[in-house]
């Protein structure tokens, strides 16, 4: 069979069966090919067997499930080829290329030193590819929170010349306790705390809304919405958006004083 340029036509019957009877150049035989195609589509494997040296090594190894994989991973092939000839030249047996090549991508992501067999040779290789898992995770949500911080301090500016005219509000029934959110930060640290998205929705930047939290003994009860064109309660929400049993108690509490507010808007107006 002749390899011509790769087109429309040979992506249709690339996976064909392959009629039995084919000859090969000895080019190919002498680069480990032995009539098998071990499930890798002849347009693949064959232009890539006589010009990578790579992929010679790895069929005349007799690694046709790593070959495979790095066929159809290209990315993988180039980022970490240097990193599996080390785990091989140290006798690691790589019995899921998949899951070894995730696991060393987020060593890469963790900066890591991928060419260290200590980190490529891992004895237990799905426990050690789930616990860098999580450290990436967890490496992200600390990357997210100081994105958000960082985004924090930009707005405050800009919070402050839309909010400021009511800090200091606060007011109470006795039980609960609702005061101005009077930071960025404190938005953050509401959002965070309650679930919800009161600050990754930048509520702290929307000129008609102010929002208020209430508290029992310090403790964050609901997270409080007020439309600063009606005074109405637009919403209050305790963790992830759920209603608390003293929700009714809090938007009356609330309504009872968005006198407050409204004062506070006609002196500065």
């Amino acid at each position: 069979m002749a390899i011509r340029n790769d087109n429309e036509a040979y992506q249709h019957i690339a996976y064909s069966p392959i009629y039995p009877k084919f000859k090969v150049t000895d080019i190919l035989r002498r680069n480990g090919f032995k009539d098998n195609f071990y499930g890798i589509v002849p347009i693949l494997l064959i232009p890539a067997l006589l010009t990578d040296s790579r992929v010679e090594t790895l069929l005349k190894a007799g690694r046709t499930d790593h070959l495979r994989y790095f066929l159809g991973n290209k990315s993988a092939f180039e980022e970490l080829w240097q990193s599996y000839k080390i785990a091989v030249r140290n006798g690691y047996e790589i019995a899921d290329i998949s899951l070894w090549s995730d696991y060393v991508d987020t060593l890469r992501r963790l900066g890591k030193d991928i060419h260290n067999p200590k980190y490529l040779c891992p004895t237990n290789l799905k426990g050690e590819h789930d616990r860098k898992h999580e450290e990436l995770l967890r490496q992200r949500e600390r990357e997210e929170i100081r994105q958000k911080q960082q985004k924090a301090m930009e707005d405050e500016k800009r919070f402050k010349e839309l909010k400021s005219k009511f800090f200091g509000i606060c007011f109470t029934d006795g039980t609960i306790q609702v005061h101005v959110l009077e930071s960025v930060q404190e938005h953050l640290e509401e959002g965070v705390s309650m679930h919800h998205c009161v600050f990754s929705n930048a509520y702290y930047l929307k000129e008609d809304s102010l929002i208020l939290s209430a508290t029992i003994e310090g403790k964050r009860i609901e997270t409080i919405e007020v439309s600063l064109r009606t005074l109405e309660v637009v919403q209050s929400r305790g963790v992830c958006n759920k209603n608390t049993e003293y929700h009714e108690q809090i938007v009356n509490l609330v309504n009872a004083n968005r006198g407050l507010i409204s004062r506070r808007m006609k002196a500065t107006a």
